[in-house]
């Protein structure tokens, strides 16, 4: 289980620390900049187009990640099955139920409900990798709990969409935020068999194989000429962010870095999620809000700030 092949183990090269760090608080800041910006796209753009656009849009980006590496192994049942499992919830779905999401409710209203992610990551450790939670963890789990109940009854931001039923958002924002964890426990485990670029490049292929049907569907009689240039322009970006260059920076970190302190750093999901749907899409956040988004930002300290030190294990 622990073992590795000789060739894979040397050519794992570990990064510095702190560049590592960089790597994930990078990627989460991306994550959280698309997940604000894809409001406006869901506007122009059917949920299905749009995800199928953008898988497609990034295997175009990297087709020479899939070739296999000299050195590495051959792919287990259990590597390929942990594939599926990564693109599925950490890809097919948490993109339908983020954009589902993000269409019913506000970028801010996202941005604070996914500042319970590593939280959600630590209870799935401990579900999947057995870790030990600790009093200080439920204390986080219980502040997070609030702070979305808090948030789903607060009244409606004045930029949430007319029509559209905010609680159903919120909903589908926080089964974004599980299949999110998901990614994030799996990914650690697919690091110690592939490369990040061929993790990258496969979890793409599979997440455009599952969206086909839909996407093609949704295609069949859309008014392509009626989209406005600079979404086509948004559109690339979203897709090179959400399915090359995220993934990449956090696999390259999480190599590194162990995946229960590596959730430290999907702190900057929501933040940088919350500041673009201030800074860029006119959105507010009220009193009440900003004391939801406190308590999940003390559940997220109280979940990821390291306490006993404990012997890491390697997957």
């Amino acid at each position: 289980m622990k073992r590795m092949t000789p060739t894979l183990q040397h050519s794992t090269h570990h990064l510095p620390r702190w560049l590592a760090y960089l790597l994930l608080a990078t990627s989460m800041s991306l994550v959280g900049s698309y997940v604000a910006l894809s409001k406006p796209l869901v506007l122009a753009l059917p949920v299905f187009l749009l995800a199928w656009l953008r898988f497609g849009l990034g295997a175009l980006a990297m087709p020479h990640w899939l070739r296999k590496p000299a050195h590495e192994a051959p792919m287990s049942r259990s590597t390929q099955g942990l594939l599926f499992l990564e693109s599925f919830l950490g890809n097919f779905m948490f993109t339908i139920c983020m954009l589902f999401g993000v269409s019913m409710t506000t970028a801010v209203s996202a941005g604070i409900i996914m500042a319970t992610i590593p939280t959600v990551v630590a209870l799935l450790s401990w579900l999947v990798l057995r870790e030990r939670i600790g009093l200080r963890v439920w204390a986080a789990i219980a502040l997070a709990a609030i702070g979305i109940g808090l948030f789903s009854i607060s009244k409606s931001d004045p930029s949430a969409p007319a029509g559209h039923h905010v609680l159903w958002g919120n909903l589908l924002v926080f089964a974004a935020v599980l299949c999110e964890a998901a990614y994030a426990v799996i990914g650690k485990k697919l690091t110690g068999t592939l490369s990040p670029k061929r993790i990258t490049a496969l979890i793409n292929l599979w997440g455009f194989a599952l969206m086909t049907p839909f996407g093609l569907y949704a295609a069949w009689g859309f008014n392509f000429s009626g989209v406005p240039a600079p979404m086509w322009l948004l559109l690339v970006f979203y897709a090179l962010a959400a399915s090359v260059w995220t993934v990449w920076l956090w696999m390259t970190g999480l190599k590194t870095v162990p995946a229960a302190r590596a959730g430290v750093f999907t702190v900057m999901l929501p933040i940088s999620a919350a500041l673009v749907g201030v800074l860029f899409l006119g959105e507010h956040l009220t009193g009440l809000q900003l004391f939801a988004f406190a308590l999940c930002l003390a559940g997220v300290l109280l979940a990821t700030l390291p306490g006993q030190t404990r012997p890491e294990v390697a997957d």
